[in-house]
């Protein structure tokens, strides 16, 4: 058995006590390839506005780094491809550069990371020979100013670099861009800095839709599993195939610690007639479930429990990006700063009390399962709403507030519910593979917490259920811990009580969440409760460690 360290599980224990782990980031790109741009000072109140903490822009436009000064946005900038001939020939171009373009602004505009060239083996005449050059000239500018261990250089690629991605772990890297591979990699190892690139799974469905199922391109529950037959992995969706190809490309080359940044990925709203995937519920659908995949700390099944920091893009419609329809329509926002669709970027939906199975909608509609799924169908439903979609389900956990009845329709119905309702109640966000049906009449029975039994039809009961647990064998943590609250009290029922019979609610308090002041003692109750459930898990974990490590020097 392996050695356990009892200093790594100190830090985990403070790690996890004071909410000090780190996690995997969302950020947006702000492309401004259009003529009805709002101005950057607006741009950045809509950033800030929204809750939106990490920009990627393709320059350093001194009206843009102005605008974020004293945001606390953080800012990723670029050298664009046309400056990389004189920043690669000339290290006195990159000292100008950054003496013009970051001392002047730096550290009010919190820049973070620069990109030297954006997939350059995409462009015209490949300039891919100049990248390396140009970013260690980049790097030694940082230097001369003490800046080269605050901002970050690297370069993005897309998945054109790669000449196998299927299946994944056939993932390699095109033999003739090995001449300027080899250094990039070298140096990004000696900088500590990430392989960036951009990832989409629309062009991968749009381009083989014979091939590629929708509800795999877009993250949703599908009976389609993809299995890799070389190493057994199974694949529920595209974006993790793909990017486990590349760490399959990078391992190949014996690069197995390097990290991944997703500075692009996203869904168009709109396209061409024959672009029929383009549409608003798709683009919600796929950034939403994104989102969630990436701050749960999800991984890939190559690398699971991995920070994968990305980037949706982007911000705005451009409207004057050439090609189809789809290039000009993948913002998540109009140009007079309208929202294309609804997109949360906290990944929790867009309420901060989610009342279980009792939630309600303006328009009065809930989702519930389909008494005519199958089981399998259900169970995989199921399995996939309190796992990559972010739904907790600890109280259809056995002994809690919401368990009865225990039935696999019920608790599909109350999984399914949390997760129409945190979506903005679409029709999309009710699909579950053809298992959920939405429904205007109320399922909710008269305890107010559980689904009525005579609305759904499947009603077989089964051993107590494996999905939602606190903490995961993937690693993904909840932090959402199930309390009962009366609508006439203001307290938080003590934790005796093991069902909500007589209380009007089966609230989840999300911590970390924006609440009212009427719900402060609740949320503090909650914190409390969270901790404990992870002390409590963590126990015997710790105790088989510590037991292993006793043996060892015994």
């Amino acid at each position: 058995m392996a050695r356990c360290c009892p200093a790594a599980v100190a830090a985990l224990l403070l790690c996890l006590s004071a909410g000090l782990c780190g996690a995997s980031k969302i950020g947006i790109c702000y492309g401004r390839n259009a003529d009805d741009l709002p101005t950057p000072d607006k741009v950045a109140q809509l950033v800030k506005l929204r809750g939106i903490k990490y920009v990627r822009i393709y320059d350093s436009n001194i009206q843009v780094l102005k605008a974020f000064a004293n945001t606390d946005v953080e800012l990723m900038i670029g050298v664009s491809n046309l400056d990389l001939l004189p920043f690669a020939q000339y290290q006195s171009n990159a000292d100008s550069w950054v003496k013009n373009n970051i001392l002047p602004y730096y550290p009010a505009t919190k820049i973070t990371y620069i990109t030297v060239g954006a997939e350059v083996t995409e462009t015209p005449g490949n300039a891919s020979g100049l990248v390396v050059p140009a970013m260690v000239n980049v790097q030694a500018a940082l230097k001369k100013v003490a800046l080269h261990k605050r901002i970050t250089v690297s370069s993005t690629h897309s998945l054109g670099i790669l000449s196998r991605s299927f299946p994944p772990s056939a993932g390699a890297f095109n033999s003739k861009f090995a001449y300027f591979l080899k250094p990039m990699l070298e140096f990004l190892v000696e900088n500590q800095s990430p392989f960036m690139v951009d990832i989409y799974p629309y062009y991968a469905y749009r381009d083989s839709s014979l091939n590629v199922s929708l509800d795999y391109a877009l993250f949703r529950p599908s009976s389609a599993e993809v299995i890799d037959p070389n190493t057994g992995l199974v694949y529920t969706n595209m974006f993790d195939a793909q990017l486990d190809a590349l760490y399959f490309a990078l391992m190949a080359l014996n690069y197995k610690t390097l990290k991944i940044m997703v500075t692009e990925s996203g869904w168009p709203s709109k396209g061409s007639p024959k672009e029929t995937a383009a549409t608003p519920d798709n683009a919600q659908t796929y950034n939403t479930n994104l989102i969630r995949h990436v701050i749960n700390d999800t991984g890939t099944p190559v690398k699971p429990g991995e920070e994968i920091d990305t980037y949706i893009f982007s911000l705005f419609n451009e409207n004057r990006k050439p090609g189809l329809e789809s290039e000009r329509n993948w913002g998540i926002f109009f140009p007079d700063q309208t929202s294309v669709y609804s997109l949360d970027f906290t990944g929790r939906g867009n309420v901060d009390i989610i009342t279980g199975a009792n939630i309600t909608t303006s328009n009065g509609t809930w989702c519930v399962a389909s008494s005519s799924a199958s089981e399998l169908d259900l169970q995989n439903a199921l399995d996939w709403a309190c796992g990559s979609g972010n739904v907790d389900c600890s109280a259809i956990q056995p002994s809690q507030p919401c368990f009865q009845p225990d039935t696999l329709s019920s608790h599909a119905s109350y999984a399914f519910n949390s997760y129409y309702q945190q979506n903005g109640a679409t029709d999309v966000a009710c699909s579950f593979g053809g298992t959920g049906l939405k429904t205007t009449k109320n399922p909710i029975g008269k305890d107010h917490n559980t689904f009525k039994a005579s609305t759904i039809s499947n009603t077989t009961e089964r051993p107590p259920p494996l999905h939602g647990f606190t903490v995961s064998n993937t690693g993904e943590k909840h932090n959402q811990v199930p309390r009962c609250l009366s609508k006439s009290q203001s307290h938080v029922v003590p934790e005796s009580t093991t069902d909500c019979l007589g209380y009007d609610q089966c609230i989840y308090m999300t911590t970390g969440s924006k609440m009212s002041s009427s719900n402060s003692t609740a949320a503090a109750n909650s914190a409390t409760g969270l901790s404990v459930a992870l002390s409590n898990a963590l126990w015997p974990l710790l105790l088989m460690m510590f037991s292993s490590l006793v043996r060892i020097k015994a």
